[in-house]
């Protein structure tokens, strides 16, 4: 019976096809690009695997190797990738753009900021009509840190345990991941509040969400009151009266957390959590990746 189980079922994977053929791989051979990158760049700019992949190419979801070897990307070039690799409708806007202007300073205008801000602000509900485009997470941060603190004229500011919000000196005291904390003073004016998280903390189950699939843990909640978001609730209520003072900044969080794993808080709570901060004096940043 064993024997006859294996002959129907198969343990290898199959990719899907593609008919994309990536260019021949002409630059330095692996050892000497191994060699490089121990010697000459930096060692806090780690890699991941025994062997490090050496890429080459992209097209769309796809992404080669030096030896032309096929990779299904399902990390989106850790999450900064939206439209896949060398997307062609991208590459040709980039093209076009790159033949009639390079960089100029924000006191000019050029057309495509302006056009870019109105389609962005189109999608927004009001009064999130402003933007302010930076270069990366961190910088956004630095900019929405200060922002709370010169705009509300507090200056402590909350962040949940879990936490990713960037790595430059400002924002760490956001980050709470151990693996991004290091042997420096950080962290003024920022305190940590516990993660409400449904899988892996104290309370949650599978009403938490609208998708039970985060977790395998039953849950005794009805639909209509989730007492795993009153007792995360009142663990926020706690950090506001013990931790920080009575008027604060205000309060960033990832609406769903990345770094820390796809974690998805109960249905109510940042809506519950924004009010407190609010009553409080700050102002709610949500730092979506």
């Amino acid at each position: 019976r064993q024997q006859k189980w294996k002959s129907f079922v198969s343990t290898q994977a199959k990719m899907p096809p593609c008919d994309f053929v990536p260019e021949k791989y002409k630059s330095y051979p692996y050892e000497r690009m191994q060699k490089i990158r121990e010697q000459n760049i930096s060692p806090s700019l780690q890699m991941y695997y025994k062997k490090p992949l050496l890429l080459h190419q992209g097209h769309m979801q796809w992404l080669f190797d030096y030896k032309g070897r096929r990779y299904l990307d399902l990390f989106a070039g850790i999450v900064t990738v939206s439209v896949g690799h060398c997307h062609p409708k991208v590459t040709m806007a980039t093209q076009k753009q790159l033949a009639r202007l390079w960089h100029t300073t924000n006191i000019y205008m050029h057309p495509s900021i302006q056009e870019y801000a109105e389609k962005l602000t189109s999608l927004l509900p009001d009064p999130l009509k402003v933007v302010y485009l930076t270069n990366s997470g961190s910088e956004a941060n630095d900019l929405a840190m200060f922002m709370a603190r010169l705009y509300t004229r507090n200056f402590d500011i909350i962040s949940f345990r879990g936490a990713y919000h960037g790595g430059s000196p400002y924002t760490l005291g956001l980050t709470s991941i151990g693996l991004y904390k290091h042997g420096v003073a950080n962290g003024f004016g920022c305190s940590t509040t516990m993660l409400p998280d449904v899988f892996r903390g104290p309370w949650g189950g599978s009403h938490c969400r609208d998708s039970p699939v985060q977790t395998v843990r039953k849950c005794s909640c009805s639909e209509a009151v989730c007492r795993a978001n009153d007792q995360y609730i009142e663990q926020f209520k706690d950090t506001l009266n013990t931790s920080v003072p009575k008027t604060i900044a205000g309060f960033i969080a990832e609406p769903i957390q990345g770094v820390n794993g796809a974690v998805q808080y109960p249905r109510s709570f940042l809506k519950e959590a924004y009010q407190l901060v609010r009553e409080r004096g700050g102002i709610c940043i949500s730092d979506e990746v």
